[in-house]
């Protein structure tokens, strides 16, 4: 069992861990959460020893192993699987001493330890962990300096995984995979046969591969049996507790200080009045859990929407030169579309993003799209195109010339940087605000299309919560690639899968892809072809629902001109009234009998336009 006792941290200033400690259960499967920057990471280094804490002791019991990711990739002239190898280091130094050893009763013993820890069957092992995070047979052969820095970072998690630490603490380790790579790690966690402790705002792995979540808090850990649904539910539940206890702590004090202030002059009393005193005194406010608003994510719509459909390839292709990455691609894009893109990192789903977003053009087959279609395109590496020295503000200053100071920093304040964070360099963002200020400048001029490769990477599950709603509130159509696997359920209402050089339609949902990829990978290491995706009821229920949304197109375009019609109206009134109020035609009364006349005329125009929204918008629920 480790035991975290009364620790306390400081970071500077700041109070991380205050007097706080948990017990965890041997064999419990946790996950670690809290808003970013109150202290999980501190914490993994506390435990491991590499902090020292004020107060405060960790334990755990004597000979058990903890392991966790490197914080330096592997990059040498070694293989994967012999790095994934050299992870167990008992297996290694046994290994090497075999070679060497001459004393018969030593050999003897080597051979008894090798057999007991499975020595001869971890090359199986090792490559069925890098397998399932993405790297083939050949792949494994190759040198870790053949490969970027993201690939690096998972053969290091590839590693910790293979040695089976009795304590393995997992620092976000779904930001190294794609959406393939998680799905495997979910189903690897799930049956890990030691402790294991897990930071991650990964809602799905929270709610399948960990039997109790760990709550970081105000500098207070408390561990709630369950996923993280439960953890969520039994929050709640205290909360209310709470709120309840202090209400009747509060009217008791209430009591007790009413007692006290009118006789506490009265000799008759005194020592009554004295003892309430202190027990006032020793009454300990009850604390209340404390949950800070998240910024809202706002993505504007387009000020016109696009007739249906919005984008269609017929027997299209993209590539890069003479090399061709995807082919025979026949889809067609409506301008509500919800479409997350599934396949393993390498097979495209970049390229196709950059083909729909008209960063790469079509090099055969035909691409028709509307020429007023405008895109927004959100990717990780972007964040690095920010000016680190300049401030949120003048990004968006360089948006909007012409705009007075209060109009840019309203706007700021809109995509999540009010006040003085709105004057913060770059450079002092966190990975979550930086991926927030890069989201509000793609969306900024209200775009059709909106692209977003991995915009959950540097986000907590509370921010990602605030993007499942900007995503669904937002109008135009959306293509999605994420390994997050509660946001695509929450946002997409298509699939495609990329993969085999095109891009087609996948028939099911999210649990039919994931026992597609995990059949795929236990086919593959057994030497037989890949399963083909098995469709469920379920597929033929989206199919029916894409197919009745594309019929509805014109429909929805006749709803989207009526609210626009109504915005403008509006605005127009608004003008209006304030012309008048301001007196602007007060010595010119037949100007100013006109300008009622048009309010007049407008009001019934918005009228109008208000019934044939509401006519319009029951014609379409009923479809």
């Amino acid at each position: 069992m480790l035991t975290i006792n009364d620790i306390t941290y400081r970071l500077g200033e700041r109070l991380l861990l205050d007097h706080t400690g948990a017990a965890i259960p041997d064999g419990a499967r946790v996950g670690f959460v809290g808003r970013n920057g109150t202290g999980k990471t501190t914490l993994f280094k506390i435990i491991t020893g590499d902090l020292g804490t004020e107060s405060g002791t960790i334990s755990l019991p004597r000979g058990r192993r903890i392991g966790g990711v490197a914080q330096e990739a592997p990059g040498g002239p070694e293989t994967l699987i012999e790095v994934v190898l050299a992870a167990d280091t008992e297996r290694t130094a046994l290994m090497k001493e075999a070679e060497t050893a001459t004393d018969p009763h030593r050999i003897a013993e080597i051979g008894t330890r090798l057999a007991d820890i499975g020595a001869h069957s971890a090359p199986a092992r090792a490559a069925m962990v890098l397998h399932g995070l993405g790297f083939d047979e050949a792949a494994q052969q190759r040198p870790c300096s053949d490969f970027s820095g993201g690939w690096r970072m998972r053969v290091a998690l590839a590693a910790v995984l293979f040695s089976e630490p009795d304590l393995l603490l997992l620092d976000e380790p779904t930001n190294y995979l794609d959406l393939e790579g998680t799905l495997w790690l979910y189903d690897y966690l799930e049956r890990y046969p030691h402790t294991v402790i897990v930071i991650s705002h990964d809602r799905e792995l929270l709610d399948t591969s960990v039997d109790h979540i760990l709550h970081l808090d105000q500098g207070k850990l408390t561990l709630y049996r369950g996923g993280y649904s439960s953890f969520e539910k039994q929050r709640a539940e205290k909360q209310m507790q709470l709120a309840r206890a202090r209400e009747k702590q509060e009217a008791e004090r209430k009591h007790l200080q009413s007692f006290v202030d009118r006789f506490k002059a009265k000799a008759t009393k005194a020592r009554q009045a004295q003892s309430r005193v202190k027990r006032l005194e020793k009454m300990q406010t009850i604390a209340t859990i404390v949950d800070r608003d998240v910024q809202p994510f706002v993505f504007p719509g387009p000020e016109k929407p696009l007739s249906p459909p919005m984008i269609v390839l017929e027997d299209a292709a993209a590539g890069y030169g003479e090399r061709k990455v995807l082919s025979r691609l026949n889809l067609s894009l409506a301008p509500d579309d919800r479409i997350a893109l599934l396949g393993s990192n390498g097979n495209g789903k970049s390229t196709f993003c950059k083909l729909i977003g008209g960063r790469l053009p079509a090099m055969s087959g035909e691409m028709k799209k509307s020429s007023k279609l405008e895109t927004a395109y959100f990717a990780q590496h972007q964040l690095d195109e920010l000016r680190i020295e300049d401030t949120p503000v003048g990004h968006l200053r360089e948006l909007m010339p012409d705009a007075p100071e209060a109009k840019v920093r309203s706007k700021a304040a809109q995509i999540g940087f009010p006040a003085s964070k709105a004057d913060t360099p770059v450079k002092l963002l966190s990975g979550g605000e930086k991926a927030r200020l890069m989201l509000g400048l793609a969306t900024f001029h209200g775009p059709h299309l909106l692209i977003l490769d991995e915009p959950t990477n540097h986000l907590d599950i509370d921010s990602r919560t605030a993007l499942v709603t900007a995503i669904n509130d937002y109008p135009g159509a959306v293509i999605l690639v994420s390994h997050d696997r509660f946001l695509i359920e929450a946002c997409a209402d298509r699939l495609w899968l990329v993969g085999g050089g095109t891009v087609k339609n996948f028939d099911g949902d999210m649990d039919d892809y994931r026992a597609y990829v995990l059949g795929a990978a236990k086919a593959e290491r057994r030497g037989k072809p890949a399963p083909e995706p098995a469709a469920r009821p379920k597929a033929d229920e989206r199919k029916e629902a894409a197919t009745k949304r594309v019929a509805q197109g014109p429909l929805r375009q006749k709803l989207n001109l009526a609210e626009a019609r109504i915005a403008k109206l509006t605005g127009l009134i608004g003008k209006v009234d304030e012309a008048l109020a301001n007196g602007a035609f007060a010595r010119d009364p037949e100007k100013a009998l006109q300008i009622s006349r048009q309010r007049a005329e407008l009001s019934e125009a918005l009228a109008a336009a208000e019934e044939e929204w509401l006519l319009l918008g029951e014609e379409l629920e009923s479809a």
